[in-house]
């Protein structure tokens, strides 16, 4: 669901601080670039639960050195990537009980079969 909708394009934080700079900034939010290691930690937290609440946001952020706003939209798309996968998984599953027939289940058997002689050669 769009019920997120009503906060596109806001900035809660105010206008962006000269630390923004260097980007087109057409008093529009920057996208955030995320360095790999606070990614890779917004990753582990996520592992570990899937909703952040207010004071461990607060930590996680100071810890990462971005602002709650950041973290908390990082969760939102996060779970959204989450539930989309999950939703994939299911139907992925379905497929394999023959509920859907998943247009690449032929191309997989054929493939087994050309490496079959590959492995009898070594």
């Amino acid at each position: 669901g769009l019920e997120l909708s009503h906060c596109v394009g806001t900035n809660p934080l105010g206008p962006a601080g000269p630390w923004r700079s260097g980007g087109p900034c057409k008093m529009k939010r920057v996208r955030t670039v995320f360095k790999p290691e606070q990614l890779e930690r917004l990753e582990q937290e996520f592992l570990k639960q899937q909703y952040m609440v207010g004071t461990e946001r607060v930590d996680l952020a100071a810890t990462l050195h971005l602002t709650e706003t950041q973290v908390k939209v990082w969760f939102q798309n996060r779970r959204i990537k989450w539930r989309k996968q999950s939703m994939e998984q299911k139907a992925a599953k379905l497929s394999q009980f023959g509920v859907i027939q998943p247009a690449s289940a032929d191309s997989t058997d054929s493939k087994d079969h050309e490496e079959d002689p590959v492995d009898v050669e070594l």
